[in-house]
């Protein structure tokens, strides 16, 4: 049996933002993209996505990569199926509720969006990415058609949801399996210190950079991206040795 990659995308994202990760992958992955723009809140984004999973053998390896508010999907998947997922990537992501300061900055995107949704991609995409990529138009036109595939009134629904998310870092501090946390180093979404506490709190948990990389990492280290999931996979394959035939190509590539 092929071990399971579940990739989640994140805010404003369709799956789309994993085309760039997909070829760096390993062969031997049933690999099987989550999608979050339709649904009303996290619980339902997770059940749907366990709804992608539904032909899983009960001892099948399943691994879950987690994208910024696909991380948060992630934990609630852990908590509605405890023991299933086999391990955990953590791309952009954080464990903390929102502030005060920024719930009224999700107030303020939210009504930016309903005036000049174009304007909020724009200045996102500059934002969210490291500036060695803003003189280059190509790319930067392409990120902004990410961030803008999904529509004004998906992303103002996975604001408003994301503003009623719990602080998650009592729930993962009792995790007990291998946990891969992954940060752009210049990440101003979810900056550097969001990745580090997770780190710390997640019993063994593992911290990678992808250097030259803002919050937009499937698109600006892809390659970064899928080298952090054939780790977490790796750490996998020591605690679950019946998946060493399936990883046993990983390390030759």
């Amino acid at each position: 049996m092929k071990p399971v990659l579940l990739l989640i995308p994140g805010m404003l994202n369709t799956p789309d933002i994993w085309t760039d990760v997909l070829p760096w992958l390993p062969p031997d992955l049933d690999v099987r993209l989550a999608e979050v723009a339709s649904q009303s809140g996290l619980a339902q984004m997770a059940q749907d996505a366990w709804s992608l999973l539904h032909d899983l053998h009960p001892d099948q390896p399943l691994v879950v990569c987690g994208y910024s508010m696909g991380a948060w999907v992630a934990y609630e998947m852990l908590q509605q199926h405890p023991g299933r997922v086999y391990g955990l990537v953590l791309l952009g992501a954080s464990a903390q509720a929102d502030t005060p300061e920024l719930l009224q900055a999700r107030e303020k995107a939210v009504a930016a969006i309903a005036r000049d949704f174009d304007k909020v991609v724009a200045g996102l995409s500059r934002y969210a990415s490291h500036p060695r990529f803003h003189e280059q138009d190509a790319w930067m036109a392409r990120a902004r058609e990410q961030l803008r595939a999904i529509g004004p009134e998906a992303a103002a629904r996975q604001h408003r949801l994301l503003m009623r998310r719990p602080d998650a870092r009592g729930f993962l501090r009792g995790l007990q399996m291998p946990v891969q946390v992954v940060c752009g180093d210049a990440d101003l979404v979810t900056p550097p210190d969001l990745s580090r506490e997770l780190a710390a709190l997640i019993p063994g948990a593992e911290l990678c950079w992808l250097p030259g990389a803002g919050h937009l990492s499937p698109y600006e280290a892809p390659e970064g991206v899928a080298s952090a999931v054939q780790a977490l996979l790796l750490r996998v394959r020591q605690v679950h040795p019946a998946t060493a035939p399936q990883a046993a190509g990983m390390e030759a590539r």
